[in-house]
């Protein structure tokens, strides 16, 4: 039994649902946290692929430098579906928060208005400096969107609140669906 929060023992878990607009608030604070998330393609063979990656975020849609011919590029490029899952470090089960993102990445080709956009999200100074490129013309490979169709947040924190700690994003849809029960 835990004595510092309470909440995380009441069951069963609360399955209130946050509106969609405060749903996307708390994932876009997730996407801002941190800038390391885990990108799942599928290569030919239909072995998945996992690979840790730097990104951005602009409202929900996310964007990646994925390095020319590396098997995440080809498998984007013959395959387009991802699932991308970006988490804060965690302490126990109090911090858990995180959010998978399940969608298509679309590789933006150099010069069009997509991939001057893109490169205007990407903060690739900064990768540029760390690996001694030039600072003044943004590296000249593709870029790659995320535009996630479903995306799962969890945070146990909301129990608290009163919130299921699972909601459900949906591009679609006005209102958020909750995970039911107990998933341990």
């Amino acid at each position: 039994m835990t004595i510092a929060h309470p909440f995380l023992i009441e069951e069963p878990w609360p399955t209130k649902k946050m509106t969609k607009a405060q749903l996307e608030a708390r994932i876009e604070r997730v996407l801002a946290l941190t800038n390391i998330g885990y990108l799942g393609t599928v290569k030919k063979d239909g072995t998945p692929i996992v690979s840790p990656v730097e990104f951005y975020a602009e409202d929900m849609s996310l964007y990646i430098f994925p390095q020319p011919n590396s098997p995440k590029a080809k498998a984007i490029a013959r395959d387009g579906r991802i699932s991308f899952a970006v988490a804060n470090p965690m302490a126990g089960w109090a911090c858990v928060m995180g959010a998978q993102l399940f969608g298509k990445a679309t590789l933006l080709d150099v010069g069009t208005p997509e991939w001057e956009h893109g490169m205007q999200i990407f903060k690739w100074p900064a990768s540029s400096f760390e690996l001694g490129r030039s600072l003044t013309e943004p590296p000249q490979g593709q870029i790659a969107r995320i535009d996630p169709e479903r995306i799962v947040y969890t945070e146990h924190f909301m129990r608290k609140e009163g919130y299921a700690p699972r909601q459900i994003w949906l591009r679609d849809e006005d209102t958020p669906e909750v995970f039911q029960g107990r998933n341990v």
